[in-house]
């Protein structure tokens, strides 16, 4: 009897879930990437450029811009206006003056004022996803880069640094960057949702980068299956 409870014991190991390597990949790129520049928006906001307007702003003139250029615009501008009341009291092209290095500055210019505008009317500051895109021409990166860098609320800023790299990497399928939003929400660890674009914006653009990127000293490269790769450096 004893004999025949003990042969209908299982002895096998319970198999245990894999777990995706990500956060040791981002650590070694955190390490990876220390000598070159931080992305703009987490620069400034080291800074002290760390209020949701400020980083609206910021993001606004990021659009289609550098770093290298929409870093010094920024701060020219924030040295003129850190706030929607000081904004609005600057003409078109005193503010024109401050971002024209940036792409589309005129169009910009109107985007600012219009978002100075809408803040200003509310009496507050937007610090949720909904009321941060019914502002103009703020989109999801936008609004998602100001709630964790000025909010401290998990969000994910999925730019076409984020979108390339996590497919490259075959960590996600999506062939647009909203889908890859979406794809990162329901997989990444929420620890990790804004650090992911603090990391990836230089790694992007210094390492992993668009064309030819630097395989041979990827700090990731044996986690990475290179979807879309066809040549590298």
């Amino acid at each position: 009897m004893r004999l025949g409870k003990l042969a209908c014991v299982r002895t096998e190991t319970p198999t245990t879930e894999v777990q995706h390597p990500i956060p040791r990949m981002l650590q070694a790129i955190r390490r990876s990437i220390a000598p070159y520049p931080r992305a703009t928006l987490f620069e400034l906001h080291e800074q002290g450029y760390d209020s949701v307007f400020e980083q609206l702003c910021a993001c606004v003139l990021s659009i289609r811009t550098l770093d290298e250029t929409s870093l010094p615009a920024s701060i020219e501008l924030f040295e003129r206006a850190r706030t929607p009341q000081e904004l609005l009291k600057l003409s078109d092209e005193e503010i024109y003056g401050c971002i024209h290095t940036c792409t589309f500055a005129h169009q910009k210019v109107s985007t600012l004022r219009k978002i100075a505008q809408a803040i200003q009317e509310r009496g507050h500051e937007p610090r949720n996803f909904e009321e941060l895109t019914d502002l103009p021409g703020v989109g999801p990166k936008c609004a998602n880069l100001v709630l964790g860098i000025a909010c401290g609320v998990p969000a994910i800023g999925v730019d076409i640094h984020v979108h390339r790299i996590t497919n490259r990497w075959g960590y996600v399928a999506a062939s647009t960057p909203e889908k890859s939003l979406n794809a990162l929400t329901q997989k990444l660890p929420r620890k990790h949702w804004v650090e992911i674009n603090e990391l990836l914006v230089p790694f992007g653009k210094h390492v992993c980068t668009g064309t030819l990127p630097h395989c041979s000293t990827c700090p990731v490269y044996g986690n990475c299956e290179r979807v879309g790769v066809t040549k590298h450096r």
